[in-house]
């Protein structure tokens, strides 16, 4: 049986906590896919927690907990771009990027995007393309001096319902 998975906005408050998932996320997920140098570059873009704070503010960002502790977070930047999607490693496999994605994908809905596009690191590809978003392109990220490769991937959103008058 699936556990009950709660969504709501993230608070200035929940800053320590998503950058602290954050880097868990990257350092244990991101094992099979990027070097221990391209990890620890990537991880280390929550080290400036204020900074962190900062970009989560700057986008619609939401949080999925899991029995009242916070399991992930996700943001939707403008209204077609899904900016961040990171999971405890924890809660993985436990349909929290899966609910998270899901509100992503009806939030910039209401915002009328016709397509959501995700800049994808390697090691979540295969659960976006499950979710019948098409690979676009390679990316090279630059973090210092280690460079990352994502995808760009895009997902056709179904219209958003018209409300009724």
């Amino acid at each position: 049986m699936a556990e009950k998975i709660a969504l709501r906005p993230a608070l200035p408050t929940d800053a320590p906590a998503l950058a602290a998932l954050f880097r868990a996320s990257v350092e244990e997920l991101a094992q099979e896919d990027y070097g221990d140098a391209q990890i620890e570059a990537w991880a280390a873009l929550a080290d400036d927690e204020s900074a962190f704070a900062k970009k989560l503010a700057g986008e619609l960002t939401i949080v999925a907990l899991v029995g009242g502790e916070i399991a992930g977070f996700a943001s939707l930047k403008g209204a077609d771009h899904l900016d961040m999607l990171y999971v405890h490693p924890v809660f993985t496999r436990r349909g929290v990027a899966t609910g998270l994605c899901d509100a992503i994908e009806r939030l910039a809905g209401a915002r009328h995007a016709a397509t959501l596009t995700a800049d994808v690191s390697d090691c979540a590809q295969s659960f976006f393309a499950s979710r019948k978003y098409a690979a676009q392109k390679r990316n090279m990220i630059f973090l210092g001096d280690e460079v990352l490769g994502t995808t760009t991937m895009t997902k056709k959103l179904a219209p958003a319902p018209e409300k009724m008058q």
